[in-house]
């Protein structure tokens, strides 16, 4: 049983306890839910070299959950989990990512209603019998409905940073088989698009019959669609449908191009060598005037091993996958005038962390620590404040403290001679009136002031631009945190007039945050409308763990398909520069 499997059991377990009211036990199998996400080894590694001493080791786990997670790594079940579903069997996985259907609402929905599936939802939902249950009514009802819509339009679509660490791993496990001469993940994976709907890896080998043969028959393959020399496709335990394709050499760039797409991208670039008389398919460009087999309609090959010789041959620069999208991109590529877009390695700071002083993991100084081996320069600590209480946010007196002890964690830096900065900073909520939930006085003396919606995400548009407006204007916030609020697969974004805060963030100087978590926010869109309105944006990790630093790539590639550069980004210029530039 792999990681992704007992964290999902131990979280639903959390929901049961929840229903029962168990809350500080639930809470419990949540951490620990986390902490299991978080871990790069396999828990069963960790049992089969320490038995239940290694297990409790883990962040949160004694010795009652250790020994639920030995019984689920031995058996491949657990009893306690089996009870809870057999007293109230909800597919609870059915109501992931429906707002208002918490763990309470759920028990009420099966006792009174005998509510287990999405169907049964569905049916009581067009009888009206949910509105007319106690505690709820019209607007409940209408509340389940938009989520149910929710999760119609994500319909199986995956997160890329939870999907790709899985998809990685298997493409490094090709690539170890002496049969593999080379191997590439194309698809929407490799266009960076925030959520995926499957994964196609390429592979370049003389003796395929080994390589499928491996690939069928992974540990983590729940279901084989298709066996073949060339192409076998597979599903994942996690729901994830993988296809592997076999090419030739001189095939390889046309393929990985080809199975990259978009659609609307490879559509173009076939309508552009139809022009000049090639005919581009995923075996290659073709010159259809210069046929070496006579009247053959083949064609010489003229491109096809490389990408970059295939947009040559096309008469245009070479364009990263994360542009091809048709947004303009082939008409710059064939004026010479594509963006430099930012690179991966080019982030210098992280100006979004979260510590154990509020709802984070691990100490200033751990996370410090990681940030340097992340290859980071500066980071700055941006914990809550008090009116998020269920993450004991900071007031007034305990930010206070918590900067005496960012002091000592530079002086201890300073004293090792490392040049790395850890500042003080704040993700101050904004209240309904656009205030702040600090005062101005603390604020000023932020090194860092981010400010967030975490609140009232249903006024109407107009009152919700207007309150984070209001907020830039504050002549201490600099950063305005997850602008539209939005969370992939689990909440869509409140309504806000974005083009407006754009226009309002270049009047106030305040900059928006590209979020790298599962918020993917800005999206691409609007990203590229700040680049070219001169707005600035930052690119954080909302680290929560010492692990959430990983993140901060696919906040890179977020900035790389809205077409943002080096300079576009503020945690990409060195310190001074970036502090200059701040409010």
């Amino acid at each position: 049983m792999d990681n992704q499997e007992i964290v999902k059991i131990l979280k639903e377990i959390g929901i049961y306890l929840e229903m029962d009211n168990e809350f500080f036990k639930a809470r419990a199998y949540e951490k620990v839910a986390e902490a299991l996400e978080n871990l790069e080894e396999k828990t069963s590694e960790i049992y089969k070299k320490g038995g239940l001493k290694a297990l409790g080791a883990i962040s949160g786990v004694g010795i009652s959950i250790a020994e639920k997670i030995e019984e689920l790594i031995k058996t491949g079940h657990l009893k306690y989990y089996e009870d809870f579903k057999k007293k109230i069997p909800i597919r609870l996985k059915d109501f992931e990512g429906i707002n208002g259907l918490g763990s309470k609402t759920l028990k009420k929905l099966y006792e009174e209603l005998g509510i287990i599936g999405l169907r049964d939802l569905e049916k009581a939902l067009a009888s009206g019998r949910i509105r007319n249950l106690k505690g709820f009514g019209i607007k409940s009802e209408e509340n389940i409905l938009k989520g149910l819509e929710f999760l119609k339009k994500i319909g199986g679509r995956f997160v890329l940073g939870l999907a790709i660490p899985q998809v990685r791993e298997i493409e490094s496990r090709l690539e170890k088989l002496k049969e593999v001469e080379r191997v590439a993940v194309a698809g929407s994976i490799r266009r960076r698009k925030d959520t995926i709907g499957d994964a196609d890896i390429l592979v370049i080998s003389k003796k395929p019959k080994s390589i499928m043969d491996y690939f069928i028959s992974m540990p983590e393959v729940a279901q084989v669609f298709a066996h073949g020399e060339t192409k076998s496709a597979i599903k994942l335990k996690n729901g994830l449908d993988v296809d592997l394709r076999v090419v030739s050499a001189e095939s390889y760039g046309a393929a990985l191009n080809y199975f990259t797409g978009s659609k609307d991208h490879n559509i173009e670039l076939r309508r552009i060598a139809l022009n000049k008389g090639y005919k581009l398919s995923e075996y290659g460009l073709f010159d259809m005037k210069k046929s070496p087999y006579g009247r053959s309609p083949v064609g010489r090959q003229i491109a096809g091993r490389t990408e970059e010789e295939l947009y040559k041959a096309l008469g245009m620069d070479y364009i990263e996958p994360e542009l091809r999208e048709m947004r303009g991109e082939i008409e710059a590529a064939q004026k010479n005038k594509l963006p430099k877009l930012i690179g991966y390695g080019d982030l210098r700071g992280d100006l979004q962390i979260q510590t154990n002083w509020t709802d984070g993991a691990n100490s200033i100084q751990e996370m410090a620590e990681v940030a340097m081996k992340m290859g980071l320069e500066y980071i700055a600590i941006t914990d809550h404040t008090k009116r998020l209480a269920m993450t004991h946010g900071l007031d007034e007196i305990r930010i206070q403290k918590q900067w005496k002890e960012i002091d000592e964690v530079n002086h201890k830096l300073k004293v090792k001679g490392l040049k790395f900065k850890v500042l003080k900073g704040t993700e101050c909520d904004i209240l309904k009136d656009g205030s702040m939930d600090l005062p101005g006085e603390i604020l000023a003396k932020c090194e860092v002031v981010g400010a967030s919606v975490h609140s009232l995400f249903n006024l109407s548009r107009k009152d919700q631009t207007e309150r984070i407006k209001r907020a830039m204007s504050n002549p201490h916030v600099d950063i305005i945190f997850h602008p539209t609020g939005r969370i992939l697969n689990k909440r869509e974004p409140y309504d806000v007039d974005v083009e407006e805060l754009i226009k309002h963030a270049k009047k106030t100087n305040t900059i928006l945050e590209i979020n790298a978590s599962d918020r993917s926010d800005l999206k691409d869109e609007y990203i590229r409308k700040c680049a070219e309105a001169g707005v600035k944006m930052a690119i954080d990790s909302d680290a929560h763990h010492t692990s959430h630093f990983e993140w901060l790539e696919y906040g890179i590639a977020q900035a790389r398909r809205g077409w943002a550069e080096k300079e576009d980004i503020i945690n990409a210029w060195p310190l001074e520069k970036m502090l200059k530039f701040l409010k």
